[in-house]
């Protein structure tokens, strides 16, 4: 007997890469369920080859018999269906920011702290990073072990889908304007991102930060450890999917880069690419569709006592958002729950 699962947000572009992870993963479920917002019931959405689900209205559904609900509706409405059906008794496991520095609710990357993942029990619900942490994280987590890191300076290069995919829309719709000369007021972004790059991820907050970088810092600091400092630029690029980061990090002791190497080739869920020639790199255009966190260019900085560098990219809406948040329920069906 498997499991019952609702895939909330199953339209959007997270939901459906869940949809498809699930069924990649051979997920030990005896029913999925599809919903969405009214606008979407009725629709028809793929689950693995040749399966199709009718989508159905999160307004009212009953989580009761649910075991688990995957959610990414955005957080304004995980705010109101993720409490309801973690009472229900569903597990929630929420893509969204909205519970992600909630004490009582674990932020999990099962790969780096996924011993935290039986704190479900105090609220049934858990966390889903975001998807810059994530991949951040999957890299930082092995040198940690080794040396503890003392300080981050990272720049992000995130891709539109980041946004959805009414931005991934707006850059197709934007590029093949500038083609043909015809020039597109913004809509989404607050510049053009065709053939543009916009340092500006989500909201200002009082100190200039964006609030993407804001959750880099908060975020790393409750997975990994509290008392790492971390200064972040997070910018929106014209890719289509995979964000890539440039990493800085200073360590409280030396760490040679063939010891971080060795450290990171070894670790789960991470491939080291790092060759010293042209294309011995990784790019967003070959992470896609990839589950792994790619690690290239790690090299000594010599312009601090203790200090790497490294170039860091993973598909975003795969590790970043729905492996993530299937691998965690993976996690508990294996552990935490009752036998089926």
């Amino acid at each position: 007997m498997g499991y019952r699962v609702a895939v909330v947000g199953a339209t959007g572009s997270v939901g459906r890469e869940i949809l498809k992870t699930l069924s990649e993963r051979d997920f030990p479920a005896d029913e999925v369920i599809a919903l969405a917002s009214r606008a979407s019931v009725g629709k028809e959405i793929s689950f693995g080859e040749d399966k199709i689900l009718e989508v159905q209205t999160l307004e009212g559904f009953d989580f009761s018999g649910i075991d688990f609900g995957l959610f990414s509706p955005g957080a304004s409405v995980s705010r109101v269906h993720a409490p309801r059906a973690a009472d229900a008794g569903c597990v929630v496991i929420d893509n969204t920011s909205e519970f992600r520095m909630d004490e009582d609710v674990p932020l999990v990357v099962p790969e780096v702290n996924g011993h935290t993942i039986g704190d479900f029990r105090q609220r049934n619900i858990i966390a889903n990073p975001n998807c810059s942490t994530i991949q951040m994280v999957m890299a930082l987590k092995p040198l940690h072990d080794l040396v503890p890191i003392k300080r981050i300076v990272v720049a992000t290069y995130q891709s539109v889908s980041g946004s959805g995919k009414a931005a991934m829309d707006e850059l197709f719709d934007h590029t093949r304007a500038i083609f043909m000369n015809d020039r597109k007021t913004p809509e989404l972004f607050p510049k053009t991102i065709a053939f543009n790059v916009i340092p500006h991820i989500d909201v200002f907050m009082p100190d200039g930060s964006t609030k993407e970088e804001t959750k880099l810092l908060r975020e790393t600091q409750k997975i990994l450890d509290a008392d790492i400092a971390l200064s972040a630029t997070c910018v929106r690029v014209p890719t289509f999917i995979g964000h890539a980061e440039a990493l800085n990090i200073e360590f409280h002791d030396r760490l040679n880069e063939d010891e971080a190497r060795e450290a990171l080739a070894a670790a789960p869920g991470v491939v080291v690419l790092d060759e010293r020639h042209d294309g011995g790199y990784v790019t967003p255009v070959e992470c896609a569709g990839e589950d792994a966190t790619f690690v290239s260019r790690i090299r000594q900085d010599t312009s601090v006592q203790n200090g790497l560098n490294m170039w860091v990219v993973s598909d975003n809406l795969r590790k970043g958002a729905a492996l993530n948040a299937v691998q965690i329920a993976e996690e508990l069906a294996h552990n935490h729950m009752n036998s089926r």
